[in-house]
């Protein structure tokens, strides 16, 4: 929810704007003052400020100026009911987005606000695509053969304009292939654009991909530019899209086959030039098969399927993986390596959230490890299965009635019987330095000389 910082000396005035801004969905807050509003966004940086320039302690345009000296692209929408043309101009070259001048309607409030927020989203993905350029953005880490056989693909097809469909389990890194074919594709001057199927409801994801006329529906204050209008000339790439209803599929469906659209509201056609890039979690042949997700959309969307196979069937881009974000982490300030044992049990877990679980351990490991060589004792230890011991970045409960303590002992007395009592045997296989295994021995009543 965008926040919005009021800063208005006339408790109506703040009453008014904060109703009709809440109403409209924004989250609201309210001072009475410069000082209190300076004092506020500092604390806590707003979305957008809406700042009186008659205000008692610290006027409009000083608040203004100290704002800009900190938050450079904070938005900032004057209002004054006794400045003149040259005030507001003044304000506009000081660094506000816009201006309103007293007495205004709601309907130009709720307008100017949102107009701001439109400018704001289209600047960070200026931002956003500017810093995409310049970094190597189609590099895929792991060199196993599942992996080569994905880069060839990858290869193959961004130097085509076909639809792509990547398929994977979550967090096995579809929008990283996604960013690698517009990467190495033609179109790597233009928008990449992305959009999350399943964070929106229906109406608003159909106004986010298409866009709406002022007054399509309620909340419509002004136009808004739909998702595949900004990435026209680029690739848009289009995430979960097994959760799309119906009623945008066959929208969609329009799209791929005649590349035109209207907007929601709207009666012009609007032609574009993007490249479609698709991902689901899900099998996405069989819900077509079982009527959950239209077959034709489905035989448009794979004109090109690439699989990205899941982290435990490429065990060997473990440790290239982990070094990688370990390497990544170092703007925490410290460069450090992993210690004896480590890679060995991240190999050995099958990672049920694939790289991106892998990628978040690696980033605990980091914050919790006050040493610069991580060794084992922060990596949680959990059995997994009768055989053998893992590793797992989220806590396990065990079985019904065995106490986390239980388990533990039971771990130990374990690793001293298949090791015959060899201390040091059975701490490398429970992931422990010797030192922490003896601890844990003597805390459990464990007999070091286990067998001797």
């Amino acid at each position: 929810m965008r926040r919005v910082l009021i800063a208005d000396d006339e408790a109506n005035m703040r009453w008014v704007l904060e109703r009709a801004l809440s109403k409209a969905g924004y989250d609201v807050e309210t001072v009475e003052n410069g000082q209190l509003a300076l004092k506020r966004a500092l604390a806590e940086r707003p979305d957008l400020v809406l700042l009186d320039l008659k205000m008692p302690k610290m006027d409009g345009l000083s608040v203004l100026r100290a704002l800009k000296e900190h938050y450079l692209d904070l938005m900032i929408v004057m209002m004054t009911a006794h400045g003149s043309t040259a005030t507001a101009v003044e304000a506009i070259k000081a660094g506000a987005h816009d201006y309103l001048m007293k007495p205004f309607d709601i309907e130009e409030l709720l307008i100017t606000v949102s107009k701001a927020f439109e400018v704001e989203s289209l600047r960070e993905q200026v931002n956003y695509l500017k810093g995409e350029s310049q970094s190597d953005g189609w590099q895929l880490v792991g060199n196993s053969d599942a992996m080569q056989a994905v880069k060839h693909l990858v290869e193959r097809v961004s130097h085509t304009p076909a639809t792509v469909l990547i398929q994977g389990e979550s967090g096995t890194g579809k929008e990283l292939v996604a960013h690698a074919i517009h990467t190495l594709s033609s179109r790597v001057n233009g928008p990449y654009i992305r959009v999350n199927c399943a964070a929106l409801t229906e109406n608003l994801l159909e106004s986010e991909l298409f866009g709406h006329e002022k007054g399509a529906f309620t909340g419509a204050h002004a136009r808004k530019t739909g998702r595949f209008e900004l990435a026209d000339g680029g690739s848009l790439f289009l995430d979960e899209i097994g959760e799309l209803s119906f009623n945008v599929q066959a929208k969609l469906l329009r799209v791929l086959q005649e590349r035109t659209f209207e907007r929601v509201g709207g009666e012009k056609t609007i032609k574009v030039d993007v490249r479609i890039i698709a991902a689901t979690n899900r099998d996405l042949l069989k819900e077509a098969q079982e009527g959950r997700f239209r077959e034709d959309l489905y035989y448009r969307l794979s004109v090109f399927p690439i699989s990205i196979p899941p982290l435990r069937e490429r065990r060997e881009d473990i440790p290239s993986l982990a070094e990688h974000f370990l390497k990544n982490l170092r703007t925490y300030g410290q460069n450090k390596t992993f210690g004896p044992g480590v890679i060995d049990q991240l190999t050995r877990y099958d990672w049920p959230g694939n790289v991106r679980e892998l990628e978040n351990v690696v980033e605990r490991l980091v914050i919790i490890s006050q040493a610069a060589v991580i060794g084992t004792d922060g990596l949680p230890v959990f059995k997994t299965s009768s055989k053998e011991v893992e590793v797992s970045g989220a806590f396990v409960l065990p079985p019904e009635g065995v106490s986390l303590e239980e388990l533990e002992k039971s771990f130990l007395q374990q690793a001293m019987e298949q090791t015959g009592g060899n201390q040091s045997q059975a701490a490398k296989r429970l992931g422990l330095s010797r030192h922490a295994f003896l601890y844990r021995l003597e805390k459990y009543g464990i007999d070091p000389h286990w067998g001797i």
